[in-house]
């Protein structure tokens, strides 16, 4: 019975232009062989599986190649690349420092080194795991590395090159592999199983791509487990997400019609199917997320190269990300990420998951009214254009140094309607309701909050600050579109007097809100009734008229008004 050999063994690149998804390193490696600029140390690093030790044999075969190619390719037929596909070869050393770490380990090594090659041009020194040696080991490679003979070159590959000492990355030439692309992996399966007469359905190898997280190793060997599943020899996608215990993708279409749709009955009863089906709910909620990152990318067509699915999935999501708006799925997403940051330490870690589905069934509809909202307090272009024309240009001077005593008012002005906000002349009990409830946390910036945190503004302004009066208040009018309040006065100096009091609006509102709100002021284009001012003379005679007992006894006293 002739022994297996798995995938990973038996499609092992042989090649610089056979590795997958490494082609920024391997044309580097390439150039330098042809250019004959070679490093006398290499380290390579990344994660697992994903060619680096293999691009080490590679390099270390093709450096001794006697018959190198015109690309910097060996050419395979010569007696050292032959040695070398025959594992037999004298002039490469493999060494695994998770198991040979020692001091004495290295001083072995050390004494190899000065050995000359018997035939070919280099002795290569692979060192696997390079950051499980230690600090004496460590110390004893340094000078050998730092000073080798001509004729030896040292390869270093590591999983966790933080663990490295400063000294010896110092002295390698430092070549960054990357996680591999999953088309890349997925095209790869494809010839594997091609090679290896196996059925397939691209979806299926697509997840089993992305289940490998960017190495093709585990990928490969997913790929063994599930076509030996198989007897027909056949993977499917079916076959994948069951061996792989994958949530199938419809489970997250069907979920987020439910929310957009406010379905909370049918939300808690699919995910306890779920549950029941054994998967668990901190990978349930990961793939949430995920597919709401998904729909977020279809939602534009400059980012559709993003999605990282097969061609018949594409449709579903671009259908699903026309629903509603991406503020929508924002919300959405950033729900499922607060639940992944919380998940591990919860006590309840269903209901976790249950509660956080609640919260997204009643974000569309919350949503929904914000935006009503916005429109209801909305400007008109027409009236927009006529805030900026008419607002005049202010400088306020040096506002840090402002007092409480600015705040006092030089006009005299009578207590009339004109004086009082919007909100306060309608007086209906939906604006008092509003006005009254306080705020308790802070929140982004909306008409519903900023209405609610103007009267405890005035009311610290009153308390706090000792000012007798906020000028915001003496607006003629007030309306408020997104972030930005646009005020209405009746002359330029109570403009000036609002600019001068916005110091102490931002620091109250800092509190309340993660954004400061805007104002646009203007002049009004009504004229207003000029107020006389009296004389100390003419106030006592007016009061005289109404109580003749004053002037009795100003006569009897001899007094005289000033």
């Amino acid at each position: 019975m002739q022994n297996f050999v798995v995938s990973a063994r038996k499609y092992r690149p042989s090649t610089f232009d056979t590795v997958v998804g490494q082609t920024h390193i391997t044309t580097t490696l390439k150039n330098a062989i042809r250019t004959n600029h070679l490093a006398q140390a290499f380290l390579f690093c990344g994660p697992r599986g994903v060619g680096k030790t293999t691009c080490a044999r590679i390099l270390a075969k093709t450096i001794n190649c006697e018959n190198l190619q015109g690309d910097g390719e060996a050419c395979g037929a010569c007696p050292s690349c032959q040695s070398y596909q025959n594992n037999n070869s004298f002039n490469i050393h493999e060494l695994d420092a998770a198991s040979n770490n020692s001091v004495d380990d290295i001083r072995n090594l050390n004494e190899q080194v000065r050995i000359p090659p018997q035939y070919g041009n280099y002795k290569v020194y692979i060192i696997d795991e390079v950051h499980m040696l230690s600090q004496a080991a460590f110390n004893a490679f340094l000078k050998t590395l730092e000073e080798p003979p001509r004729y030896a070159i040292f390869i270093l590959a590591t999983t966790e090159k933080h663990k490295i000492l400063p000294t010896i990355l110092s002295r390698c030439q430092i070549f960054d592999f990357n996680r591999i692309k999953i088309s890349d992996i997925s095209n790869q399966l494809i010839k594997v199983a091609l090679s290896e007469g196996i059925e397939y359905e691209e979806e299926g190898l697509r997840i089993i791509a992305q289940k490998a997280d960017g190495g093709m190793r585990d990928a490969l060997s997913m790929f063994d487990m599930i076509s030996t599943f198989s007897a027909d020899k056949k993977i499917s996608y079916s076959q994948v997400i069951s061996n792989l215990h994958i949530l199938d993708s419809d489970y997250y279409f069907r979920i987020t019609d439910f929310i957009l749709d406010g379905n909370v009955g049918s939300l808690l009863l699919i995910f306890d199917e779920i549950l029941q089906k054994g998967f668990d709910g901190h990978h349930f909620i990961l793939g949430l997320a995920d597919h709401f990152r998904n729909v977020l990318v279809a939602s534009d067509p400059a980012t559709h190269s993003l999605l990282e699915i097969g061609d018949d999935k594409k449709p579903l999501f671009l259908q699903q990300s026309s629903r509603t708006s991406n503020g929508v799925y924002l919300n959405l997403l950033s729900l499922a990420s607060a639940v992944d940051l919380n998940y591990k330490s919860s006590k309840n870690q269903r209901l976790l998951v249950e509660l956080c589905l609640l919260k997204m069934a009643n974000v569309p509809a919350t949503i929904a009214s914000i935006e009503a909202e916005k429109k209801k307090h909305s400007l008109t272009d027409s009236e927009k254009q006529s805030f900026k024309t008419a607002q005049p240009s202010l400088v306020v001077k040096d506002q840090s140094k402002l007092d409480r005593t600015q705040f006092k008012t030089t006009i005299n002005i009578k207590e009339t309607g004109k004086a009082q906000s919007n909100i306060q002349e309608a007086g209906d009990e939906n604006s008092k309701s509003l006005t009254t409830e306080l705020l308790t946390e802070k929140q982004d910036l909306s008409v519903v909050g900023l209405l609610k945190a103007k009267e405890q503004y005035i009311q610290w302004l009153k308390t706090e600050i000792k000012a007798p009066v906020s000028h915001w208040s003496l607006a003629i009018e007030e309306h408020f579109e997104n972030s930005t309040c646009y005020l209405t006065f009746s002359n330029d100096l109570l403009i000036e007097d609002f600019e001068k009091e916005k110091i102490y609006i931002n620091r109250f509102f800092s509190s309340y809100f993660t954004q400061l709100p805007q104002f646009e002021t203007r002049i009004s284009d009504q004229p207003v009734a000029e107020i006389k001012p009296y004389t100390n003379t003419e106030k006592f005679n007016f009061l005289g008229k109404k109580h003749a007992k004053i002037l009795l006894l100003k006569a009897r006293l001899g007094l005289e008004a000033n």
